[in-house]
């Protein structure tokens, strides 16, 4: 019997948009995807809920770049010297050597940051009432400026690359949807597990439109070692969500399949996680990943991420 290019459901595959692919670097396609869906995408606007309060103040500036984050300190440092250069100025004299509000202000520097050079000093007792009052709010800031640099530097972060393309082909006679992941960093991560599911729109039988998930069993869900590659199958039999959809009815129905990734990172020792998302037309028919794990002439072993994303046609194309 002729072979013949199948989808999920066994029927005849449409011609599917071609995907470049980049060998280094970010994808290409930065389309928005329901994986990374936040209130602080451009495209989604939230209307009704509570205005964030001091309370979520520590949960924003641990969000802000690091560029933010520094003006932000920046500014907090510039207003703080500046508050207190004013009540400095307000007792003319009450800081010996202090001439002019810009004096008054790298003073007020001096004391925030207790360097003290000596040229400047407190002489009434109203200066030194602000001097203290400042030493004791530096105390306070510094405590908190550092803290803050902390728990972003010590944040732990999963550096986990997934492949761009995710591929059905033939896979113990069955049709399979598979997608690879990599650890980057080369260490281990410890109890590594991963979850698949299939997001998708879909009308109720009251013509109510909603979105619905549901998990796309894998092969191997779980790993105890995930140190380089990690090739990730979901079998599409009838039990499978997959099983029957075409790439058109996938597109109709605004799918994405997303894949989340945890686990014990061996050095954070913390639990971290990653995850990626597919849109229809990401996801290639009778097609393989190409190689990253190689012996070199020494006998070595290399892993070449430059092939990560590269998928090649199969040589046995489809089922009989």
């Amino acid at each position: 019997m002729a072979r013949k290019s199948h989808t999920p459901g066994g029927t005849k595959a449409a011609a599917r948009p071609r995907v470049r692919l980049r060998r280094a670097g970010p994808a290409v396609d930065e389309r928005l995807r329901f994986s990374n869906i936040t209130a602080q995408r451009r495209d989604i606007h939230v209307v009704g809920a509570r205005a964030p309060g001091i309370g979520d103040l520590y949960h924003r500036v641990l969000t802000l770049p690091w560029w933010g984050f520094f003006v932000m300190l920046l500014a907090v440092f510039l207003c703080a010297n500046g508050l207190f250069a004013f009540l400095y100025s307000l007792d003319p004299g009450g800081v010996a050597g202090a001439r002019t509000f810009a004096d008054d202000f790298f003073f007020s520097v001096e004391t925030l940051s207790t360097i003290g050079y000596g040229a400047m000093t407190p002489r009434t007792l109203y200066a030194n009432g602000v001097m203290t009052a400042e030493a004791f709010s530096g105390l306070g800031l510094v405590a908190v400026a550092t803290g803050l640099i902390f728990a972003r530097v010590s944040r732990p972060t999963a550096r986990i690359m997934f492949s761009r393309i995710a591929v059905v082909a033939p896979f113990d006679g069955l049709p399979a949807l598979m997608f690879r992941a990599a650890n980057q960093r080369g260490n281990q991560i410890l109890e590594a597990e991963a979850s698949v599911s299939l997001f998708r729109e879909t009308v109720t039988l009251e013509g109510q439109r909603m979105r619905r998930f549901q998990d796309l069993k894998l092969e191997r869900a779980r790993q105890m070692l995930f140190t380089l590659t990690w090739t990730l199958i979901h079998r599409i039999d009838e039990a499978s969500p997959l099983h029957g959809l075409t790439p058109q009815a996938l597109e109709a129905m605004a799918a994405e399949i997303v894949v989340a990734i945890n686990g014990v990172d061996e050095v954070f020792g913390q639990r971290i996680y990653a995850r990626h998302g597919y849109l229809p037309d990401e996801i290639l028919f009778d097609r393989e990943f190409a190689d990253v794990l190689l012996t070199d002439e020494a006998g070595r072993r290399v892993v070449n991420y430059n092939n990560f994303h590269d998928v090649k046609p199969r040589a046995d194309a489809g089922f009989d």
